[in-house]
């Protein structure tokens, strides 16, 4: 993504987690760009490069935050399944 213009940038990662119901970290491993650059561009730049696109994403983004404790807590429960599969 490097060389894009700034605000085709965060057009561009807004239309891919509303396509796709992405995370920020999803978009910015998508992107190879950092999680707050991408952050940055779809919360901040994008409210006034596309008001209707940025609620779109914001919409997603509220719904990803309200989840993310529930998606914390699977990640470790998987990880203590596999280390005790390990151990068996």
């Amino acid at each position: 993504m490097k060389g894009v213009v700034v605000e085709e940038r965060a057009v561009e990662l807004g239309n891919y987690i509303l396509e796709h119901k992405a995370t920020v970290r999803a978009a910015a491993k998508r992107y190879g760009i950092s999680k707050s650059t991408v952050h940055k561009d779809v919360a901040q730049r994008l409210k006034n490069i596309d008001p209707a696109l940025y609620r779109g994403v914001k919409q997603i983004l509220d719904v990803n935050k309200a989840q993310r404790h529930i998606r914390g807590g699977m990640a470790t429960r998987m990880k203590y399944q596999r280390e005790a599969e390990h151990k068996a």
